[in-house]
């Protein structure tokens, strides 16, 4: 009998998982609390390892069809005249725009199309987990007990799966001093295919990216200290943005008019996750849920995928012992994700600084970053995306490639 595992998630980590476990002759099976998948999310790039893991997905002709005509990201003032300007080609298309740049909305919706074959339960989540002997009993929200061999926990930063098995959330999650949210918005018309970013006093920092169809992106982000709200009450984390926001200039007061309007809203605290064992028995971590990087480290949805295709290798080699399996997955990774949560210089600061003066030094730096010795650092730190070399896995596979395509 093929081995049978349980993937809570599907945003990006999970149906990553699910297509390498069925390629490799696993029964995987995904649930996921939305009842379909969650559009919008903001622009993510794909670099480095993540890049060659679409690839050995034979996934990248349809990532390109919906890829974002991005061609930098660059700071204006309150009148929109630009403060720095960095185009996409920068090091070889692996700056901090990428040359693969494509919503997350898309990306999921890719990666669902790759897994046709696999079985997705919407609408659910796990609510009980107990281990057995020879595997995990699992009780689900709506009353389904069912037995899986494995249970991977892919559902992001607020995991269900970490909480039940490893502990409450405030053990392994670290606020980082500040707050975003993403939204869909009409196109302003004027943003040329370009990622613009604005800053205000205060630490605000705005910025609206282009989209296909009509649309764009807007992201606002504050430094504050840890905020008590309902993550179900978006109307109450508007009304948080509203206040904070409320008299910004530039787009703001017409990116604050759309927000309500938009299916999309999403609002929670930067931060980071560290676990110091991503596993514990027949259960395991991946992606946000072990160790997300945040938005400012650039890596999140490369981390995701690499780890995706690492964990169902090692399974794959040993899957008679999944504990040995999961120790090599996280030693495989380590170094990875150590580059990977790396933060820029500044951290939150350095987004979303807090005074006029430290607005105009950071884009003097990134003015900067075209030149010697900052180009030198700035290459370096995208250079993290390449941080692992991967291991091919094919000989694991139940069938030959060209078979299984």
């Amino acid at each position: 009998m093929s081995k049978t595992v349980l993937i809570s998630g599907a945003s990006i980590a999970g149906p990553a998982l699910a297509f390498w476990l069925k390629r490799y002759g696993f029964t995987p099976t995904v649930v996921e609390i939305a009842p379909a998948l969650r559009p919008g999310g903001q622009a993510v790039d794909l670099r480095g390892a993540g890049k060659e893991v679409t690839e050995r997905m034979g996934i990248m002709p349809r990532v390109k069809e919906l890829c974002v005509d991005e061609r930098g990201v660059a700071g204006v003032n309150a009148k929109g005249q630009r403060t720095y300007a960095m185009p996409a080609d920068m090091f070889g298309g692996e700056g901090i725009v990428a040359e693969i740049e494509i919503m997350r909305g898309d990306l999921t919706q890719v990666l669902a199309e790759a897994t046709t074959d696999v079985e997705y339960l919407f609408g659910d989540r796990i609510a009980e987990m107990t281990e057995l002997a020879d595997g995990v009993q699992v009780t689900f929200a709506s009353g389904a007990v069912r037995r899986f061999d494995m249970v991977v926990g892919a559902d992001g930063v607020h995991s269900g799966v970490r909480r039940l098995v490893f502990g409450p959330e405030e053990k392994f999650v670290t606020q980082l001093g500040a707050y975003t949210a993403y939204f869909t918005v009409p196109d302003p018309g004027d943003l040329d295919h370009w990622f613009l970013m604005y800053n205000e006093p205060g630490g605000l920092c705005v910025g609206i990216r282009p989209e296909r169809g009509g649309t764009a992106k807007a992201m606002l982000t504050f430094l504050s200290p840890p905020l008590q709200f309902d993550r179900r009450d978006i109307r109450a984390q508007q009304e948080i943005l509203r206040r904070k926001f409320g008299r910004a200039a530039w787009k703001v007061p017409a990116i604050l008019a759309a927000m309500p309007a938009a299916d999309d809203f999403y609002f929670d605290n930067m931060c980071q996750v560290h676990v110091d064992q991503w596993w514990q028995g027949r259960t395991a971590l991946l992606g946000d849920a072990a160790y997300c990087a945040s938005p400012l480290a650039g890596l999140g949805t490369s981390l995701s995928l690499v780890g995706a295709y690492v964990l169902a290798g090692e399974l794959a080699a040993t899957p008679d012992d999944h504990e040995a399996a999961f120790a090599r997955y996280q030693q495989e990774m380590a170094a990875y994700v150590k580059q990977g949560q790396e933060l820029p210089p500044g951290g939150a600061k350095g987004m979303a600084p807090a005074n006029n003066f430290m607005i105009s030094m950071r884009d003097l730096s990134m003015r900067m970053a075209h030149h010697w010795p900052m180009k030198n650092v700035m290459a370096k730190m995208m250079s993290k995306a390449d941080a692992i070399t991967l291991k091919d896995y094919s000989r694991s596979m139940a069938v030959p490639p060209s078979m299984s395509k």
